[in-house]
C-alpha cells in the first residue's frame, strides 16, 4: 500500500514531475499553490505542455495543487534551505497572492517557473534545471569537440604514415 503524501506547509516548494521537465509551484495553504504557467499551459498535461514553455509571457495562477500536478508525480523540495534562509511562510504566500492574475514576462532560461518561486521562498531567482541543462550541453560540447580533435589527430597521422 502507498504511503499518503504528508500534505505541504504554507510556503514550501513544489516540484512536479512532468516529461521532460519539472514544473514548480508554491504551497500557499488549503490544497492551492500559485504557480507561473504560460497561457496555454494545461494542468497535468504533461509533454503537451512543454510546448507551451515557447512563449514570452506567463500568469500568475492560484490553483489547487491536484488540478496542477494532475497525474504527475509531486513532492515538496525546499532544496536550498542550507543555502538561503527563507522568507518567514506568512510573508512567503502574501508575496504569492498579491501576484495571482498578473502577466510576467516569462523567459525558459532566465524568469521561468522554478526562479519565480525561488524568488518568493528565498528572495532569490534561480533554477537548477536551467543550470544542469546549460552545464550538460556545455559538457556534450566539450567531449563532441574531443572526438573531433582525436579523429583529427587520427586522420593526420594515418595520412603522414602513407
Amino acid at each position: 500500500m502507498r504511503a499518503p503524501i504528508a500534505e505541504p506547509n504554507p510556503g514550501d516548494l513544489i516540484e512536479i514531475f512532468r516529461p521532460f521537465y519539472r514544473h514548480w509551484a508554491i504551497y500557499v495553504g488549503d490544497g492551492y499553490v500559485v504557480h507561473l504557467a504560460p497561457p496555454s499551459e494545461i494542468a497535468g498535461a504533461g509533454a503537451a505542455s512543454l510546448m507551451s514553455a515557447l512563449t514570452d509571457k506567463a500568469i500568475v495562477k492560484k490553483e489547487l495543487l491536484y488540478f496542477v500536478a494532475g497525474k504527475d508525480k509531486y513532492h515538496v523540495n525546499n532544496k536550498h534551505d542550507q543555502k538561503y534562509a527563507p522568507l518567514p511562510p506568512s510573508k512567503i504566500v502574501q508575496r504569492a497572492e498579491e501576484l495571482v492574475g498578473q502577466e510576467m514576462l516569462y523567459k525558459l532560461t532566465s524568469e521561468n517557473c522554478e526562479h519565480f518561486v525561488n524568488e518568493l521562498r528565498y528572495g532569490v531567482p534561480r533554477s537548477d534545471q536551467v543550470r544542469d541543462a546549460i552545464m550538460a550541453a556545455g559538457i556534450a560540447g566539450v567531449g563532441l569537440a574531443a572526438v573531433g580533435l582525436i579523429g583529427a589527430v587520427i586522420s593526420r597521422n594515418k595520412r603522414q604514415k602513407q
